[in-house]
């Protein structure tokens, strides 16, 4: 399958935001009264998803917005510290050049998302769908393919966790995972994505139709 439309995921996807995230995850838990997390464990819970980890801290669903919103806030003032990951730059330049369109869905704000791109690769991408959204990233996932006008089996979302995959199949487009996210590989491997990302270089097997899967 040749892929028109790649839309990507920005935190763990392209930009290396977790060290970031464990720097400042204590004090969003102080600030919305969930339990803290060490290091070690931090890292441990790279294997759970989303839903595991905040039942593990004692987060009810209801502050995940607020939390979100405080690390949206904490980053934006600390954009300049998020870096991307080494390889992205140049493979997005190559996707565009190629023309492969290029779409961010993104639960952190786009004004951090394109600070951290910088002007040059901000103008790559044609839509941005960012925030939280009561809908999820599946409404926002269909409302790029919409806009973009173009057939859902013909768009990839490329994503580093298991809600990624999970959007991505309600919103009927295929699914590729990145090996260097927040989550890792094996546990992305159970969700079945059509694509695997070795390295960010690997993006650029979104040109070649005859790969399902990198090695």
């Amino acid at each position: 399958m040749s892929y028109r439309l790649a839309i990507f995921d920005f935190d763990g996807t392209l930009a290396d935001s977790f060290p970031f995230f464990i720097s400042v995850f204590n004090q969003i838990a102080d600030l919305h009264g969930f339990r803290h997390v060490g290091a070690d464990e931090a890292q441990d819970l790279r294997h759970h998803d989303t839903r595991a980890i905040m039942r593990h801290v004692g987060m009810p669903a209801w502050k995940l917005p607020l939390a979100s919103r405080s690390f949206i806030g904490l980053m934006r003032e600390n954009a300049a510290r998020i870096p991307l990951f080494e390889g992205v730059r140049e493979a997005l330049l190559r996707l565009d050049r190629e023309g492969v369109r290029l779409a961010i869905v993104s639960s952190n704000s786009e004004q951090n998302v394109r600070t951290v791109l910088g002007p040059q690769l901000s103008s790559l991408f044609g839509h941005y769908e960012c925030g939280m959204s009561i809908f999820g990233k599946a409404g926002r996932i269909r409302k790029v393919v919409r806009r973009a006008s173009v057939a859902a089996e013909h768009a990839l979302y490329v994503g580093d966790q298991a809600m990624d995959a999970e959007a991505a199949r309600k919103a009927g487009v295929a699914f590729g995972a990145v090996s260097w996210g927040y989550a890792p590989i094996e546990a992305l491997r159970r969700a079945a994505p059509d694509r695997e990302f070795g390295t960010p270089a690997e993006f650029l097997h979104i040109l070649n139709p005859s790969r399902t899967r990198s090695a």
